[in-house]
């Protein structure tokens, strides 16, 4: 499983929150561009509906494909009062043939998207990532080269950290407690629940852009 906040940040502000991460993490981030294939079950797979996502590593010299399936999110009171998202998530290093494998299985293309940015990969309390990018979609299939923003000005920042039914605990404070040195610049919160833009976020921006980083934990 996984513990997962989403947020939105202004593209403007994004080299500050860059400055922000590089101080906090104290790791070089890693460029980010995914193409992402999102894949759901026909008819001939059973009643319940089932969705895959397969990730292409576009960065690597030679692309990397992964093959991801997100489950349910845990349920009850204790998850309505936490504020990060615990939910169940598989995922598996496959080889370039996996479309063509998903395809013969019956899934059928849902949509596609192209994710490019930068992460940051760094252990505090669990071992945290942070990904910034900007989502863009495909005009024609599988064309990545002329994908266009799906949201213009805006990208997503996403923290998630691997979690078990032994520790999940421990990883959603690792990961609520890192979420509030980011507060200035977005607020972050569970998948689904949107909260825009922070009003302090231009203020914040142009403070970290003048002292030209953060404190490093």
């Amino acid at each position: 499983m996984e513990c997962v906040v989403q947020g939105i940040i202004e593209t403007q502000h994004v080299e500050a929150l860059e400055i922000l991460l590089q101080g906090l993490c104290g790791v070089l981030k890693e460029r980010l561009r995914i193409h992402e294939i999102c894949l759901k079950s026909g008819p001939n797979l059973g009643v319940v509906a089932s969705e895959v996502r397969l990730l292409c590593d576009l960065e690597q010299p030679e692309p990397t494909w992964t093959v991801r399936h997100i489950g349910g999110a845990m349920r009850g009171a204790g998850a309505e009062q936490i504020s990060v998202l615990v939910r169940t998530m598989v995922e598996s290093k496959v080889s370039k043939n996996v479309l063509r494998l998903f395809y013969a299985l019956g899934y059928k293309l849902d949509h596609e998207l192209l994710r490019v940015g930068f992460a940051f990969h760094f252990q505090r309390g669990a071992q945290i990532t942070v990904t910034v990018s900007s989502v863009n979609k495909m005009l024609k299939l599988h064309a990545t080269d002329e994908a266009v923003p799906v949201t213009p000005g805006i990208q997503m920042v996403e923290v998630t950290a691997p979690a078990s039914a032994e520790n999940y605990t421990e990883v959603v404070s690792a990961v609520s407690s890192f979420c509030e040195y980011l507060a200035p610049l977005l607020h972050l919160s569970k998948p689904g629940i949107s909260t825009g833009v922070v009003p302090t976020a231009a203020a914040a921006a142009a403070s970290l852009m003048s002292d030209g980083g953060g404190t490093t934990l």
